[in-house]
C-alpha cells in the first residue's frame, strides 16, 4: 500500500508538466463492448481496436477508433466505387442500420470525445429544466475545464427457483459518475448499496468462499440473503503522451474471451495503479495491485492481512488483422516490506524472482487474436504456472506440470443475418493450477479466484448467442457445460487454487493410511468428478436510453458421479435496471 502512494505522489508531482486530455474507461458490462467488438471484426485492419484485449476500454481512444469508422463507412456509401486507398482498405465494413444506430448511442453516452454534431443529443423535455438535458445523463456539465455526468444506478429484478419457496431478488441502488478536470485529470465512481438472494447454488459459493461472488465483505440479510455495500473509484491522467495512469480500486480484465486465464473481472475489486503505455504497434501495460490472502472468516475490528501482486502484459500488432501478447505476473507477500524489485516495470520477472532465491508465486503466457474476412474472430490464451520439463516430457500427469488454455471464435452477421453473432469458447486448466505451496501466493484475492471462476482441474465449453433484431431489443442466449475434478473434505485433487498444492494428496494405496502420497495420475477431471450444465436465455428491452426491462429464464444441471448427488435448478426472473450490467450466475 504504501509503495503504491509513493508511486502515486512521483506521478502526480509528474503529471502537471507532460498531462493532456485524460479520459475516463468504459464501465463493467457497458454495452459498447458489444459495438466495439463487431466494428473491429468488420473492420479487420483498424489498430487501435486491436488492442480491445485490455480492459476496461479507454473512452477517448474507442470513441475516436469509431468516428474514424463511421467516416469511412460514409464515404463508401456514398461512393462505393470509390479508389481511395483507405475506403478499399475499409470497403467490406458494411455496417448495418442498427451498428449505426448503435455508434450514434455510442457517442452520446462518451459526447465528451465526440467531435461531431451533437444536437440529437439533447433532451427534447429536459426535467424541471436541470436534469436530463441531454438524453444519456442525469445530470451533465460540459464547460472548457470541466465535465461531469452524473447517472443514478438502479436494479431491481425478482425470480423465482423450482424447489424452493424463498424468492430470488436483486436489489441494487446507487450512484455513479465521471468527468474531468482541465483535460488533465479524469475521475470515476460507483457506489450501490445491495441485498440479494441468488439461487441455491449462489448460496452455497457464498457459504464455501466466505465472500459475495464479484463483491466480498456482506452481512446476512432475511432469510438466507446478503446485504453487502460496494464503492470503486479512480483517477486517470497522463505522465507522457503515450503512458497513461490510472490509480484506484475497481476491476480489471486481460483477454478476449468470455473467460479469462490470465486475469478476470469476475472477483472482488482491489486497490491498483496502472500504467499503460500505447506507442506505434506495441501496448505495454503494468499493474500494481494490492490484494487480501485467503481468511477463514472476517468480522470485529480485525486488519486482514495485506498481499501484492505485479502484472505486465504487452501486445504486439503483427499485421493488420492478427496481434499477439506475452503476459507475466508474480504474486508475493512479505511481513515487513514489499519487495521493490519487482516494481521494475520493464524487466522479466521470474528472474527477480530466483534471484533473489524467493519462492514467490510466478506465471507466464501468451495470447493471440486474429479477424478473418470481416466476419471471424479467432482467439486464445495459454498459461504457464508451473512445470518441470522433465516431469513435462516422461510424466505429463504429474501434479507439478501446471497450466491451461483457451480457445475461442467470434462469428459476427452469422449465415447473413444482420447483428446476429455467435461465440464458441474452451476453457482447460489442469490440477494444481493457480495454488501454491502458501496460502499467500495463491492467485486469489479475497477468497475469490484472479482469473477462472472454476479454479482448476477442469475443462469448459461456452456457447454464446447475441442478437439485436430491432435498435431497443437485446436477445442474449448462453450455454456453459463444464467437468470438474473436485476435491475431498480429505484428499486434494488440484481444483482449488485456495488449498496448498502439496497438502492432502491423495495416497499411493487408499487402503493404507500410511503410504506415500501420490505425485502423479493427475488429469484434467481426475477426482470426484462433476459435470455442469447451465443455460440461460434473457430478453432486454431499452425503454429509455440506457434503463432496461430484462426477461430470462435459467436452467442449472449438477451432478457428481459416483455419490448420488445431482440438482435440478430452474429460474425465472423478470426486472429493470438503470446504468448497470445485469447480476449473472454463470457457474
Amino acid at each position: 500500500m504504501q509503495i503504491i502512494k509513493s508511486l502515486t505522489k512521483l506521478l502526480f508531482f509528474i503529471c502537471p508538466f507532460f498531462a493532456t486530455a485524460q479520459s475516463t474507461y468504459l464501465q463493467q458490462g457497458d454495452k459498447a463492448y458489444q459495438l466495439l467488438e463487431r466494428l473491429e471484426i468488420k473492420g479487420k485492419i483498424n489498430q487501435g481496436l486491436n488492442f480491445s484485449n485490455i480492459k476496461y476500454l479507454n473512452r477517448k481512444f474507442m470513441v475516436q477508433e469509431a468516428m474514424l469508422l463511421d467516416s469511412l463507412q460514409k464515404v463508401i456509401t456514398a461512393n462505393p466505387a470509390g479508389t481511395d486507398s483507405l475506403s478499399v482498405a475499409y470497403k467490406d465494413l458494411h455496417l448495418s442500420k442498427i451498428d449505426q444506430y448503435n455508434l450514434q448511442r455510442f457517442f452520446m453516452n462518451n459526447s465528451e470525445w465526440f467531435t461531431g454534431n451533437k444536437e440529437s443529443f439533447v433532451s427534447k423535455k429536459p426535467v424541471l429544466n436541470a436534469f436530463y438535458k441531454t438524453q444519456a445523463n442525469l445530470f451533465e456539465v460540459n464547460t472548457k475545464d470541466f465535465f461531469l455526468a452524473v447517472n443514478p444506478v438502479l436494479q431491481l429484478a425478482y425470480g423465482k427457483e423450482s424447489g424452493f419457496n424463498d424468492k430470488i431478488f436483486v436489489n441494487t441502488r446507487g450512484i455513479t459518475a465521471r468527468g474531468m478536470i482541465a483535460n488533465k485529470i479524469g475521475f470515476s465512481t460507483t457506489i450501490t448499496e445491495n441485498q440479494e438472494r441468488g439461487p441455491s447454488y449462489f448460496r452455497q459459493k457464498i457459504s464455501s468462499l466466505r465472500a459475495v461472488p464479484g463483491y466480498g465483505f456482506y452481512k446476512g440479510f432475511k432469510t438466507s440473503g446478503v446485504d453487502y455495500f460496494d464503492a470503486r473509484g479512480y483517477i486517470t491522467f497522463n505522465v507522457a503522451k503515450y503512458v497513461d495512469v490510472q490509480f484506484g480500486h475497481d476491476k480489471n480484465f486481460i483477454g478476449n474471451g468470455y473467460r479469462s486465464l490470465f486475469l478476470s473481472d469476475w472477483g472482488n475489486s482491489y486497490l491498483f495503479l496502472k500504467l499503460n503505455t500505447k506507442v506505434w504497434k506495441f501496448n505495454y501495460q503494468n499493474i500494481f495491485m494490492e490484494l487480501m490472502p485467503t481468511f477463514s472468516k472476517i468480522g470485529g475490528d480485525k486488519l486482514l492481512s495485506k498481499k501484492y501482486q505485479v502484472m505486465h502484459h504487452l501486445s504486439f500488432n503483427v499485421s493488420k488483422s492478427v496481434s499477439i501478447g506475452v503476459f507475466e505476473a508474480i504474486t508475493f507477500g512479505r511481513k515487513d516490506h514489499v519487495e521493490f524489485q519487482y516494481l521494475n516495470p520493464i524487466i522479466f520477472l521470474r528472474h527477480v524472482e530466483s534471484s533473489q532465491g524467493s519462492a514467490d508465486k510466478a506465471k507466464a503466457g501468451f495470447d493471440f487474436k486474429a479477424n478473418v474476412a470481416n466476419k471471424l474472430q479467432f482467439y486464445g490464451q495459454f498459461l504457464l504456472d508451473e512445470f518441470v520439463l522433465n516431469k513435462l516430457r516422461n510424466d505429463p500427469s504429474n501434479y507439478v506440470n501446471k497450466y491451461g488454455y483457451q480457445l475461442g471464435v467470434k462469428y459476427v452477421d452469422a449465415f447473413g443475418i444482420a447483428n446476429l453473432d455467435l461465440q464458441v469458447e474452451t476453457n482447460r486448466v489442469r490440477p494444481f493450477t493457480f495454488s501454491h505451496r502458501d496460502s499467500i501466493s495463491t492467485y486469489t484475492h479475497y477468497n475469490q479466484p484472479m482469473a477462472h471462476p472454476l479454479g482448476a482441474n477442469f475443462h469448459e465449453l461456452i456457447g454464446i448467442l447475441k442478437y439485436q433484431p430491432m435498435p431497443k431489443l437485446y436477445v442474449y442466449g448462453r450455454a456453459i457445460y463444464y467437468y470438474q475434478g473436485l476435491d475431498s473434505a480429505r484428499f486434494n485433487f488440484g481444483a482449488s487454487p485456495f488449498r496448498l498444492y502439496s497438502e492432502g494428496l491423495p495416497l499411493v494405496d487408499p487402503a493404507n493410511p500410511l503410504s506415500a502420497q501420490r505425485t502423479n495420475g493427475f488429469t484434467v477431471g481426475s477426482g470426484n468428478k462433476a459435470t455442469c450444465l447451465n443455460a440461460m436465455l434473457q430478453l432486454s428491452y431499452e425503454v429509455k436510453e440506457n434503463i432496461y426491462f430484462d426477461f430470462s429464464l435459467q436452467h442449472r444441471t449438477f451432478k457428481l458421479e459416483n455419490s448420488g448427488i445431482k440438482t435440478n435448478s430452474t429460474l425465472f426472473s423478470a426486472g429493470i435496471r438503470m446504468n448497470i450490467v445485469k447480476r449473472e450466475y454463470d457457474f
